[in-house]
């Protein structure tokens, strides 16, 4: 079992680690933050950038995983994408590698999703993955995502996924 805390900046030096090479890191989304290698403080600028210090920019929620042994497993941002508050994409989704396979991705955005259609009270939740993150899509369909168009981008195209209140 996992458990979800707000992002403290002490784990960008943990998210950092996982982020071995470039393709996981074009993987993970990171050319929103520049060019690879990236580094604990560049996540932590990006999310204090993101997040910022007053009530009206309050959109922006990165999330941590913990496991049931205190250690840091994965990792996911929820922000609001339209002005009313009923929308949230997740996005820079990434579990440790030396974690994957046990169900922590899958655990990690139910949890995400409970959270955003029963305490934020929206109605929908959006996701993008590449089309060459298999691993990536199947979790996301495991979790009742259902692919809504695919959109050409470089270096790859991205399969948009949706869920509804409703459909979880």
């Amino acid at each position: 079992m996992i458990r979800l805390r707000p992002y403290k900046s002490c784990d960008s030096e943990v998210i950092a680690e996982w982020i071995k090479d470039e393709n996981v890191f074009r993987k993970w989304g990171g050319e929103r933050f520049g060019n690879y290698p990236i580094t604990a403080s560049t996540i932590d600028e990006k999310y204090r950038n993101d997040n910022g210090d007053c009530v009206e920019t309050d959109n922006f929620f990165p999330w941590t995983a913990i496991d049931d042994d205190g250690r840091t497993v994965g990792h996911f941002i929820m922000r609001y994408t339209d002005g009313d508050n009923k929308q949230l994409r997740f996005g820079w989704v990434i579990v440790d590698d030396k974690h994957r396979g046990k169900g922590y991705g899958k655990q990690m955005l139910m949890l995400g999703l409970k959270y955003a259609f029963d305490i934020f009270k929206v109605d929908r939740v959006t996701i993008g993955v590449f089309e060459n993150n298999e691993s990536a899509y199947m979790c996301y369909k495991k979790v009742g995502f259902i692919e809504t168009k695919i959109v050409k981008g470089e270096p790859w195209n991205i399969k948009e996924m949706e869920i509804y209140k409703n459909d979880n």
